[in-house]
């Protein structure tokens, strides 16, 4: 089946296809897990089947939705340099947490200790706002401004999650394997795009399709997006 002879007539097929979700990798970095969802290859690369893509993002979405009508928050993790802008923007965008650079091992295994850290940078941060910081010397508060400087780096994204999420939204499963074994240990539910090289079977809810281009990476997100906002606001009309 040639990738140009691929029906798109269905709205999400044709964006996956725009985007340019269809690519995986070469065949010898394929993981085993990812060979149902492949149909064939050009030019070497190997092609997803995109119906089974769409299968799978909609399974994904629903699981999403059902969170959002619980008011259940939702880490998103993507630390690579094609994923970070677009994770950052949808997070805030739903006022989530999100981890857009490198992964501290125990975020969520070892969860009280690294919430003292990132409430010490909100301590921190309003100290600065309110001008607290001005009865230090001027060598302290230039430490103080280092310190914050540190602790935004690696905890600026987690500054509005004060319990552990209710799932794991990762670009590039295998690129966050730390994130995603933290989060299979304590049984915290995972969805993830994840290219033809991640072991697909890890992730609760795995979307096999490109996770190295930025078009199919701000895709995905925004179809989780609209997916947790339409659950926010069947919750609220619920509740109304």
């Amino acid at each position: 089946m040639e990738v140009s002879n691929i029906e798109l007539k269905d709205k999400t097929i044709s964006g996956l296809f725009n985007a340019g979700a269809h690519f995986g990798f070469v065949k010898s970095r394929r993981h085993p897990s990812a060979k149902p969802f492949v149909f064939g290859a050009k030019n070497r690369i190997e092609i997803f089947d995109l119906e089974k893509t769409k299968e799978a993002l909609d399974k994904a979405k629903a699981f999403v939705k059902g969170i959002a009508e619980k008011k259940g928050v939702i880490l998103f993790v993507g630390g690579k340099n094609e994923a970070s802008e677009a994770v950052k923007n949808i997070a805030e965008s739903l006022d989530m947490p999100y981890v857009s650079g490198r992964w501290i091992g125990g975020t969520l295994t070892n969860f009280p200790q690294i919430k003292k850290r990132v409430d010490k940078l909100e301590d921190l941060l309003s100290q600065k706002e309110k001008g607290e910081l001005s009865k230090y010397t001027k060598k302290e508060r230039v430490m103080i401004d280092r310190e914050i400087e540190r602790l935004n780096t690696f905890f600026s994204g987690l500054r509005g999650m004060k319990d552990l999420p209710k799932a794991l939204c990762l670009i590039d499963s295998r690129r966050e394997q730390i994130a995603l074994d933290e989060a299979i240990y304590l049984k915290i539910p995972t969805l993830s795009l994840s290219s033809s090289d991640c072991n697909l079977k890890e992730v609760t809810h795995a979307v096999p399709a490109n996770d190295a281009s930025k078009k199919s990476i701000e895709f995905f997100l925004k179809e989780i997006a609209e997916s947790y906002t339409s659950g926010s606001k069947a919750q609220a009309q619920a509740q109304a």
